[in-house]
């Protein structure tokens, strides 16, 4: 009788492997979209504290901070978010900062939504907004938050309402 000499994988041990493989992807793809949305918020709030640096230069120079685009009526305390955007470059606050304070103002945050701004009553307080993940405006609930569409705000240098912890 001939002896076969068989190389290679049977059916089982192929369907274990890619079993196998599947368990791990279907752990690793969860966290993976979280790190993303992460970095994303991190991006945001670190084009947020540039924009506020170019902000607070200007008003070194001129004593009160960059005036919003027109139309822009600030809340009391500022306690809601503004209405305009950074403007397109050579309008706005965009105008007002670049290239002199920042080279480049970044105009979208991590969800390539525009940030906002805003400025108070005689230009001596400023607000950046992002609407976060979902991209809408929502009432501020101050502090931290989990949840990646929850608004990031930063106002007059420091973040009241920004992502800590583990997200949802």
């Amino acid at each position: 009788m001939k002896k076969r000499n068989h190389k290679g994988f049977t059916l089982i041990e192929l369907l274990i492997v890619v079993a196998i493989i599947g368990i791990i992807v279907a752990i690793a793809i969860p966290n993976l979209l979280n790190a993303i949305q992460r970095a994303k918020q991190k991006r945001t709030m670190g084009d947020m504290r540039s924009a506020g640096t170019a902000a607070e230069a200007y008003a070194v120079d001129f004593n009160h901070y960059p005036a919003a685009a027109a139309g822009y009526t600030p809340p009391s305390g500022l306690s809601s978010a503004p209405t305009t955007t950074f403007g397109k470059p050579g309008s706005g606050f965009n105008a007002q900062v670049t290239p002199t304070y920042i080279r480049l103002l970044p105009l979208t945050d991590g969800w390539s939504s525009y940030f906002l701004y805003g400025a108070g009553t005689g230009n001596q307080d400023y607000e950046i907004y992002s609407n976060g993940k979902d991209g809408t405006k929502e009432t501020p609930t101050w502090g931290e938050t989990t949840n990646f569409n929850a608004d990031i705000v930063f106002i007059d240098g420091q973040f009241v309402q920004y992502p800590a912890g583990a997200q949802n």
